[in-house]
């Protein structure tokens, strides 16, 4: 029992770690969180009121209906609780929608922080990092660990606090007539909180901890079926994946019946230390009753008030028996730290940059051979330099590496004698622009696509760099011209001019260096020369570099100062 008892105590040590930096991002708002914890005390306040005053009225009526059949002298003021309750009643009822209406609007509040956090550090990490993980798991981080995370706020913040609130106001709204009895309240009301949160927390962790790995293993499985079910089919393999599946699925709803097993526990024992509670309070108020301590309806109200508190603890078990789902989420969302670039501190001088690779050698994690091995070269700024190569030469991870998105593993980069990745992100994508081989564009419309390249850009310059890519006559052709939404990924458009959007966006920046990877690919002979005409121009006294499959021929007119080739990951002269 020793060893088990040191490993949950380390677990609960563990899942405070995790998600301390999201407790304090959420602390950034801690007015609004108390504003609604307020709200919450008001309701739940409301309610115990509501129950206790009708329950104390309803008694006092009885035994006054009861004395005046006897004959006996009675007196009752009905209109002031009567009042009581109907103000009880309202409050609860205003105070319930408030207060869901101001909580959720927190909650998407802190949603909105959440994921803002999570969204910055993947647009920091590099290409290196982001490769280690599949899309689909990337996208997980943004919705399933976030949504893990959300829970903290309604769930496992606020529901402890407001109830330790309640159980101080209702021993204290006890003690008016019975000290002794709200000592004794009080106390099993603590002792009750202290074994729901803690101990549930405990007895839940490892089961909704392995939840979160089950979920991701499940997504990951699932996408692979779907995915690769072509393959699966032709290679007689998808009866065998699916049982797969089955038995990973199976294994994650066992594990969910043990967590739900353990917050069907929690329940049960909120009702039988409440019910044997209550038991006790008839049992001693009867005493006292019959003593003349109190009268009848007073034990009523206070009967029916700890009647109520059950409400107060009805979410804490199933919220702190998921405390490690959300500590294994926050853990995830942690790991994305260290990937960071922190030593963001210099800043390029001077409006041309130069290039430098003094050899530089990249090798991916996952890879056994470089994709770059002792890669030097000097391109003096405002020259113009072609490297060709076969797809998977490593053309595209000597982009990444010229723009900052990759740091080598040996070796040194240099873009106007400053190291891109030491460089802000926001300068570096100024001064450094990048027309990849696959076009980028989002489900938008034509204008909003260009001027992603220039957020200040007119209607006329947004003529003007559609004209410079043989695109004008199209967009005018179209019903809302600049308003036509192209699609999502740009596939209202045939991948020739999908690109050459992509090249006009290009166009509305002003950058020191470009690099263009198949600036010509999907696009005919005649529109090629048109675009290599506006190139030539536009880039006139800007560092440049060409990516191609081979020679352009004579689609350049200006002279290239440099040819080189790049196989197997090694540059050498080209012809």
């Amino acid at each position: 029992m020793e060893p088990n008892a040191s490993s949950q105590k380390s677990e609960l040590s563990q899942a405070h770690q995790a998600l301390s930096p999201w407790v304090a991002l959420m602390m950034k708002r801690r007015r609004r969180l108390a504003i609604g914890a307020l709200l919450i005390c008001l309701t739940l306040t409301a309610g115990l009121s509501l129950l206790g005053l009708s329950g104390w009225f309803i008694t006092a009526c009885a035994l006054a209906g009861i004395a005046f059949l006897l004959g006996l002298p009675v007196q009752l003021d009905v209109y002031v609780p009567g009042g009581g309750i109907r103000f009880f009643a309202l409050l609860r009822t205003v105070a319930r929608y408030i207060e869901r209406l101001y909580n959720h609007d927190t909650v998407l509040r802190l949603l909105a922080d959440l994921r803002y956090r999570v969204f910055g550090q993947l647009m920091r990490l590099d290409e290196a990092a982001l490769r280690r993980e599949r899309v689909s798991d990337w996208l997980g981080r943004l919705t399933a660990d976030i949504d893990a995370l959300d829970n903290l706020y309604l769930r496992l913040l606020m529901p402890p606090l407001v109830s330790l609130v309640v159980i101080v106001g209702l021993t204290l709204f006890i003690a008016i007539w019975l000290p002794a009895l709200a000592l004794w309240v009080g106390v099993v009301l603590l002792v009750l909180w202290a074994s729901v949160t803690y101990g549930m927390a405990r007895l839940g962790y490892a089961h909704s901890h392995r939840q979160v790995a089950d979920q991701e293993g499940l997504r990951r499985l699932v996408v692979d079926q779907l995915q690769a079910s072509a393959e699966l089919i032709a290679y007689r393999s998808a009866a065998w994946h699916r049982q797969h599946v089955e038995a990973h699925e199976e294994a994650a709803l066992d594990n969910q019946r043990r967590l739900g097993r353990s917050v069907a526990m929690g329940n049960s024992l909120i009702s039988v230390i409440t019910g044997l509670l209550l038991l006790s309070v008839v049992w001693l108020g009867g005493v006292l009753v019959a003593s003349g301590v109190i009268t009848g309806p007073i034990l009523v109200m206070l009967l029916l008030v700890v009647l109520g508190v059950n409400e107060v603890f009805v979410p804490l078990p199933g919220a702190f028996a998921r405390l490690g789902g959300s500590a294994a989420a926050a853990e995830r969302l942690n790991a994305l730290g260290p990937e960071c670039q922190q030593s963001q501190h210099q800043s390029f001088s001077g409006q041309q940059l130069d290039l430098e690779l003094q050899k530089v050698r990249h090798c991916y994690p996952s890879s056994l051979m470089p994709a770059l091995d002792s890669v030097s070269f000097h391109l003096a700024a405002g020259e113009w330099a072609i490297i060709t190569g076969r797809s998977g030469a490593g053309k595209s991870t000597l982009a990444a590496l010229l723009t900052g998105r990759l740091a080598p593993s040996k070796g040194v980069v240099n873009v106007g004698g400053c190291v891109p990745t030491a460089v802000p992100e926001q300068e570096r994508s100024q001064r450094i622009a990048l027309l990849t081989q696959q076009v980028d564009l989002f489900d938008a419309s034509l204008e909003e696509n260009l001027r992603l390249g220039n957020p200040d850009a007119d209607d006329e310059a947004l003529w003007d760099v559609l004209k410079a890519v043989a695109l004008d006559g199209w967009a005018q052709s179209l019903p809302g011209q600049l308003q036509t939404p192209v699609g999502e990924r740009g596939q209202q458009l045939s991948g020739g001019q999908a690109r050459r959007v992509a090249l006009a966006r290009l166009l509305l920046m002003n950058p020191s260096v470009v690099i263009l990877d198949e600036p010509f690919a999907a696009i005919d002979h005649d529109t090629a020369v048109i675009v290599a005409n506006t190139l030539s121009r536009w880039l006139v006294g800007r560092t440049t570099i060409f990516f191609v499959h081979h020679e352009v021929g004579s689609l350049l007119t200006r002279q290239i100062t440099h040819h080189w080739h790049l196989s197997a990951g090694k540059l050498s002269p080209g012809k």
